[in-house]
């Protein structure tokens, strides 16, 4: 669309429709995310939902379709900032739920610091030295199509509908299976197998693609199969018993992964975010000059006459709004941490917060940058967001260890050394919501790039997104935890363990927190973990230099040694039907196959935060489930129905999904 245009592009309608998406798409990622701990791009999705609605509607521009699916997807980028983070606080025991002002505060201040702090960027990485960001380019060319979108949307309900229908049956009516599970014992050593049966994240395998996919379960496999055996095969006696406990088969291959071979995800994920910062240093230092370098022609009056196309937030907001944004986060951190527990004076109290908020701040504009330019090369579904807070994670645990660790001896307190872990996921939180809504950004503001919308709305659309997403966040967070739990946290005795969201990036947060204060960390595995990302670091450094279509970024690798196993089968199997079909087409899908498996995604999801309401209100996730005894059978008998019930189901998607993605639309 042409610079001189004036076209609608922030209407009543467009605000109306990004806000209802926003909130929408925040609640299903969150969902996503505590179950899987990975989220997946929802613009493409939002495009759909928009061109369907606002064509009934008449009169909508592709700008203002654009403008909704901008707002739309900072709901899916903040919920990944949040659940990431701020779940491990329960995990903690520091919370007993998601308290609505500080959830709210963190989410709000570290996404709007994340679309600030990026839009120094966008000349340098989207007009000047012009980024691949895939995601922004597909979005544009569905926007493009815009008149397909009413038969178009017609993928998204109906997968919606049917992984919503197929989710009740398992998590509502209990009459099908949502995972199976098993184990091998040979000498001794167990190896755990088994698959998640939920159509979501098939779904995430189909648009993550088979590289990604094959990586996230090359992680799992690498665990599962190898270092649990081995672990067991060669540990001591003792300190495998002190592990095990009284469990057996699969339970034991559990224990065994949740107290040490996870750690290597750690070290793979603390190294990955080192190398994603070193690998941007010099481009962002270019980018910054650049950003600074048009600042300096607009105050001087070079360039007063700005083209619409170009204009973004004004320099002197980003200042100010920083400082607005910084004021709130420093409240928070005044009045959940804890200091009479602490028993430390005021001086060492306020450096503590002084460290919190500058550390940040500085950290968020850091990592928004490293995200904001590794997504540009990747993809926003590779945005580094779980490396880069280990990383922040680790980093400013050490330092408040050094902060307070001459007055405190933390390993003979375990709640003082909660107090210090909860602090540093605090400031985590804030550079964990910064660098996912940075990512995001980057992104919509290539799409609008392309299709010629004004910058400046755009950024002030994702602002207006980030305030309901982070509005939302906190009620969906209680309800879910109310009704399901998460990790080892359960809210009220006699919930079902099976049911519990894993939260496992929360978990590992909360994980490395404990163990940085109070000790306990295998920092073997950790070192093994991150040996090994060195080594797929070094591996995907020569793929690249050979131009391989098949990359290893080592975040993939990291995210699938820390899922359980069960959890990245369906994701590899999505990613070989996306293979299977790219063969078909020559070429990736941004079509029916993405669009069917965004439904997929968002339908079981929006069932799963339904469900949560009558069972957090039930105290019970039985309400309607159907007892064996209704249906005249026995306990086993029963088993062997959901299961069968829960494998066919899944099979029956896995073939829908790929004559869906066959076609050419």
């Amino acid at each position: 669309m042409p610079a001189s245009s004036s076209p609608r592009e922030i209407t009543a309608k467009a605000v109306v429709l990004g806000i209802v998406l926003a909130a929408v798409l925040a609640g299903a990622n969150a969902y996503l995310g505590l179950k899987v701990g990975l989220t997946v791009s929802a613009s493409i999705p939002a495009a759909v939902i928009s061109m369907a609605v606002l064509r009934m509607l008449r009169g909508a521009t592709v700008v203002e379709n654009n403008i909704v699916q901008t707002a739309a997807s900072a709901g899916e980028a903040l919920a990944a900032g949040v659940i990431f983070t701020l779940p491990a606080l329960v995990l903690l025991g520091y919370w007993n739920g998601f308290p609505f002002l500080p959830v709210a505060t963190i989410a709000l201040c570290g996404g709007v610091l994340g679309v600030l702090f990026t839009v120094p960027l966008r000349r340098a990485l989207i007009v000047e030295k012009p980024l691949r960001f895939p995601e922004g380019v597909a979005t544009a060319e569905v926007l493009k199509a815009g008149q397909r979108g009413g038969r178009s949307a017609r993928y998204i309900t109906i997968a919606g509908l049917a992984g919503a229908l197929l989710k009740f049956a398992q998590t509502g009516l209990g009459i099908a299976s949502g995972t199976v599970t098993g184990a091998v014992k040979a000498g001794g050593v167990v190896i755990g197998l088994g698959s998640e049966l939920g159509v979501a994240l098939l779904g995430v395998g189909y648009i993550v693609g088979l590289n990604i996919a094959v990586l996230v379960f090359a992680g799992g496999a690498l665990a599962w199969f190898a270092g649990i055996p081995l672990y067991m095969a060669l540990a001591d006696p003792v300190a495998l018993q002190g592990v095990v406990g009284d469990a057996t088969g699969f339970d034991a291959a559990e224990a065994v992964w949740d107290e040490q071979i996870r750690y290597l995800g750690v070290g793979a994920m603390a190294v990955g975010g080192v190398w994603a910062l070193l690998s941007v240093v010099r481009p962002m230092v270019t980018s910054i000059r650049s950003s600074i370098s048009a600042v300096r022609a607009a105050r001087s009056g070079e360039g007063t006459d700005v083209p619409r196309t170009e204009r973004d937030i004004p320099a002197n907001w980003l200042g100010y709004g920083t400082l607005v944004m910084a004021a709130p986060v420093l409240l928070v951190f005044l009045f959940v941490v804890d200091r009479s527990r602490l028993e430390i004076g005021s001086g060492v109290f306020a450096g503590t917060l002084a460290f919190g908020l500058v550390f940040a701040l500085l950290a968020g504009f850091v990592f928004s940058s490293v995200s904001g330019y590794m997504t540009g090369l990747v993809g926003s579904s590779n945005n580094p967001v779980s490396g880069v807070t280990v990383l922040t994670l680790l980093t400013s645990s050490l330092v408040l260890l050094g902060i307070l660790g001459t007055q405190i001896d933390f390993g003979a307190d375990e709640a003082k050394a909660t107090i210090g872990a909860a602090t540093a996921v605090l400031i985590s939180g804030v550079v964990s919501c910064a660098a996912a809504i940075a990512g995001d950004n980057l992104h919509d503001l290539k799409t609008g790039r392309l299709l010629g919308a004004t910058p400046f709305k755009q950024q002030i659309m994702l602002i207006v997104g980030v305030v309901v997403s982070a509005l939302c966040i906190a009620p969906i967070l209680s309800v879910l935890y109310a009704a399901y739990g998460m990790g080892n946290s359960f809210p009220r005795s006699g919930m079902d363990p099976s049911q519990a969201l894993q939260a496992p990036q929360a978990a590992l947060m909360s994980s490395i927190g404990e163990g940085v204060f109070g000790g306990g960390l295998p920092w073997a595995m950790i070192a093994g973990g991150g040996v090994l990302a060195v080594l797929l670091i070094v591996a995907d450094q020569v793929l690249q230099r050979r131009e391989a279509s098949f990359r290893m970024p080592v975040l993939a690798v990291a995210v699938g040694l820390y899922l359980p196993l069960e959890l990245s089968v369906p994701i590899f199997v999505g990613g070989v039907i996306a293979h299977l079909v790219a063969r078909r087409k020559r070429g990736a899908d941004n079509g029916p196959g993405v669009l069917f498996a965004s439904g997929l995604i968002t339908g079981e999801a929006l069932v799963g935060i339904v469900l949560a309401i009558p069972f957090a209100i039930a105290q019970s996730s039985d309400v309607f489930a159907v007892a064996p005894s209704a249906l005249g059978m026995s306990e086993g008998a029963f088993t062997v129905l959901t299961n069968t019930l829960g494998i066919a189901a899944f099979l029956f998607f896995v073939v829908w999904l790929y004559r869906t993605a066959r076609k050419e639309e």
